[in-house]
């Protein structure tokens, strides 16, 4: 069927120009008639240009997907956290009942292909800024580093929904030599989950030779890209674990370490430290930390509540270091309770707990990465080497904590799973911790309160609910997406 084009400039040119649809939220530029634009113009002239496009894309963390949704996705849809507050979007996701017009799903959706977009201006445009300010060096650098952002997105986007939209052009005008090109851009078909994969491999791969240096905290570098290859290849379908011991090798050689002192992780005085791989930089002010008022705090009741199973498995472990560098208790009565806690006794997320704007978080930290490569010396047997990985990061916590053994490969994996629901509580990953393990539906099945009976929701997770809804309005305005089983 030949394509009326005069229709769908008029409807690409409303996309790109009215600011309603999806597409639009990423898409942030001036519309443009049919008209010649050579396939390699480009909208930046100067270096300061490209500078400012970098600034945006580590500013990006500000965001409210970084600030907030990204650890309520990661810990309330689980064992660690309830939702918390009063927003039933949140009690949809927390309770494994999203349907496909949740707010909070489509906003996410929206914020991940505005972040990809803007790692694709640099990666599309900065080679052909030919202000001699801009050395091909500092190029090959800023591509780095938008490619390793962009995987990260994609990486997020993939474990969240399955089959995704791989959107690799910033488009900033259509004519008749990229109306194709501008339209499969502008209204993406979701991407087998493989292809996806192998998108982020390449990205990342690509990315090594010219990241920045691993020394540098507040940027994508060669330890991040590193840390994230061997995340993706633990979870990719068929995983490759090769593959992961050789990334976290390579990771173990860039100067990282464990900070010796669990609670210096998160009091605010030890921001880019050793353990440290890449995190967000509130503290000089290049974003408005403003998230962490979203966790701690008595002025109203906050997000990611506590769960009981989480203070249960600290009081249990007797890891007392990393329970009270992780939960703050109100010495006060709140005024509230809900059906977990009461008033007079009511706890909090404490790893966010700088309320002034300047809290630091983590998006990635070395214990994480040597509990991955825990996981993969038990999925190859090497029952011996991992134990002590995890038995490193126990010390770490305090020398109190009994150390573990491994006895065969679900006995590992049970261990390294509570190891990381432990150290890495409310950090964002304990969800796809489960999934990527497979042990997401029987782990959480089985959560209870504090009276020793399932929580009334727990049955409604199932397969289909391991992947979110591709959000309604994404439907409704792209007819090329198709919605995941079960919504």
């Amino acid at each position: 069927m030949k394509i009326n084009k005069t229709i769908y400039y008029f409807l690409l040119g409303a996309t790109l120009t009215l600011g309603t649809t999806s597409c639009s939220d990423y898409l942030d530029t001036e519309p443009l008639t049919d008209r010649a634009v050579p396939n390699n113009d480009t909208p930046y002239t100067k270096a300061d240009q490209a500078e400012g496009l970098m600034t945006v894309i580590y500013t990006d963390l500000g965001n409210e997907y970084w600030q907030l949704d990204y650890f309520f996705n990661g810990d309330a849809q689980t064992d660690v956290a309830h939702a918390g507050s009063d927003n039933i979007q949140n009690f949809q996701i927390d309770e494994y009942r999203i349907i496909a017009t949740n707010s909070n799903v489509n906003r996410d959706w929206n914020y991940l292909f505005r972040f990809i977009n803007n790692c694709n201006k640099v990666l599309n445009y900065v080679d052909n800024i030919s202000d001699p300010a801009l050395s091909n060096s500092r190029k090959a650098e800023m591509k780095a580093e938008a490619a390793i952002m962009r995987a990260m997105y994609n990486f997020h986007g993939v474990q969240l929904w399955g089959d995704f939209p791989l959107v690799t052009k910033a488009v900033v005008g259509v004519n008749a030599d990229n109306f194709d090109e501008v339209y499969s851009q502008v209204y993406p078909a979701r991407k087998p989950v493989n292809e996806v994969y192998a998108q982020i491999i390449s990205d990342l791969e690509g990315a090594i030779a010219n990241a920045p240096a691993s020394s540098n905290k507040y940027r994508a570098t060669k330890g991040l890209a590193m840390a994230l290859l061997a995340k993706v290849y633990a979870t990719k379908p068929n995983p490759d674990y090769a593959k992961v011991l050789d990334y976290t090798s390579q990771l173990m050689g860039q100067g990282y370490s464990l900070l010796p002192n669990y609670d210096h992780l998160f009091d605010g005085a030890h921001e880019a430290n050793a353990e440290s791989i890449f995190e967000s930089n509130g503290n000089t002010g290049t974003i408005w930390a403003w998230g962490s008022s979203m966790f701690f705090g008595t002025d109203w009741k906050k997000f990611n509540t506590p769960s009981y199973d989480l203070i249960n498995t600290f009081n249990i472990e007797n890891d007392l270091v990393r329970k009270n560098s992780s939960i703050w208790v109100s010495p006060t009565t709140v005024d509230w309770s809900d059906n977990f806690w009461p008033s007079s006794s009511f706890p909090f997320m404490y790893k966010l707990r700088k309320t002034d704007g300047s809290q630091n978080f983590y998006v990635m930290r070395y214990a994480d990465l040597l509990l991955i490569r825990a996981e993969a010396l038990v999925r190859q047997g090497n029952f011996t080497d991992a134990a002590a990985l995890v038995n490193q990061v126990r010390a770490r916590a305090s020398s109190s904590l009994t150390p573990i053994t491994i006895a065969n490969t679900d006995d590992g994996i049970n261990k390294i799973l509570k190891e990381r629901k432990l150290e890495l509580a409310f950090e964002g990953h304990r969800w796809f911790d489960l999934k990527r393990t497979g042990k997401a539906i029987e782990i959480l099945s089985q959560q209870r309160n504090a009276a020793g009976n399932l929580l009334p929701y727990v049955n409604n997770l199932n397969q289909n609910r391991l992947l979110w809804p591709i959000p309604q309005t994404q439907l409704d305005n792209n007819p090329n997406l198709t919605q995941n089983p079960g919504y």
